[in-house]
């Protein structure tokens, strides 16, 4: 990127009951994608890439997205509208910065919920030059007004703001210079129609391999100064839900125990006693992943169930359940969907060491 290239931050009806549980159904801060502190925020963008050519995984995504930047740059016209759109912690935000650094231009990155009215816009869109790139994070908590507003700066790069009220009502019309806005979104299918129209590239992304995650945790490593063996790699990554995020944040604990116990490097019994301690399973489950799977089992035999019966049974929220632990579950093969409701697979029961759902009982004694 040039001298020139400048990055900013804007502020972003009967329902069975499950055996007694000590307290509620949290995730552990370092399984919750969603919670970060300043500190993984800081490691967070300092081990992202910075040119897609170093972007492991989601080769059909970079491979497509490489075309697009590379004809826009021919026709020195700014890239479409992107939509990136899949759980978190895949890399979303990751590429709105690539494509920043490979267009050569300024990002203004804020979110969803950090733009109450259509006026907090102005100020944004009025300051954007030709090329320049808005990401908005999230961008299916905007609400219905600032979506309206954005639909004329999205299409004819123009904007409408009503002053006055009443019978001395008038509009202004401010001219805007082309500019791409990339938005990201873990829920697709809450953007509206008309949003959704007005992107002319959609990308979704998956939950990674684990060779590529091993190569991400390589990488990051090195970045950290941290020597970690290919074992020890591969270990890691098969207990990072498919996502990069997880994979980094895992790999930072297990750098706090080699630091305190000054071993030389990362091995596989290394990596594999760290993550037990902290809960993370082979499968990459955690306390909160289990209970949800071992409810269905042994409260529901196994399902199907409603998510908000499994919610109620759980004293959880339904949005946590959906958007926080379904989606690995589902993509990894322990929980499927039916018109129904929910229900385990046979490797769920495998992974319990149950053959069948009639050994339940056992699932509490493990």
């Amino acid at each position: 990127m040039s001298d020139q290239t400048r990055h900013k931050l804007i502020d972003a009806s009967s329902v069975k009951k499950a055996p007694p549980v000590k307290d509620d159904l949290h995730r552990p801060d370092i399984l919750d994608i969603e919670k970060e502190s300043e500190e993984d925020v800081v490691l967070n963008i300092s081990l992202r890439p910075k040119k897609l050519s170093e972007f492991v995984g989601q080769k059909e995504v970079s491979s497509n997205l490489k075309v697009c930047l590379t004809a826009a740059k021919q026709r020195k016209e700014p890239l479409e509208h992107v939509l990136f759109s899949g759980p978190p912690g895949l890399g979303k935000t990751s590429l709105a910065h690539i494509v920043a650094k490979e267009m050569g231009t300024k990002i203004t990155a804020t979110s969803g919920p950090a733009i109450e009215r259509a006026g907090d816009l102005i100020g944004i869109l009025t300051n954007l030059e030709k090329g320049d790139i808005l990401f908005i994070d999230e961008i299916h908590r905007l609400s219905k007004v600032v979506e309206e507003f954005l639909y004329p700066a999205m299409e004819n790069f123009q904007i409408d703001f009503v002053i006055d009220k009443g019978q001395f009502a008038r509009t202004i019309k401010f001219n805007l210079k082309p500019f791409t806005l990339i938005g990201a979104t873990t829920r697709s299918g809450l953007l509206a129609a008309p949003m959704r129209a007005r992107f002319g590239i959609f990308y979704h992304l998956n939950f990674y391999k684990q060779e590529d995650l091993g190569q991400i945790i390589k990488h990051s490593a090195k970045t950290l100064e941290l020597k970690v063996g290919d074992q020890a790699a591969i270990e890691i990554a098969n207990r990072s839900r498919g996502t990069p995020r997880i994979a980094n944040r895992l790999l930072r604990r297990v750098r706090d125990y080699v630091q305190v116990k000054r071993l030389s490097q990362v091995d596989l019994e290394t990596a594999s006693g760290t993550l037990d301690e902290l809960g993370i399973d082979k499968a990459g489950f955690d306390d909160c992943d289990r209970r949800v799977l071992k409810t269905i089992i042994e409260v529901y035999d196994g399902g199907p169930v409603g998510v908000e019966s499994l919610a109620a049974s759980l004293n959880e929220e339904v949005d946590t359940i959906v958007d926080t632990i379904e989606p690995y579950l589902l993509q990894a093969g322990y929980l499927k969907r039916s018109s129904r409701g929910r229900i385990v697979t046979k490797l769920a029961l495998e992974h319990f060491g149950l053959k069948d759902k009639q050994k339940q009982s056992e699932l509490f004694d493990k």
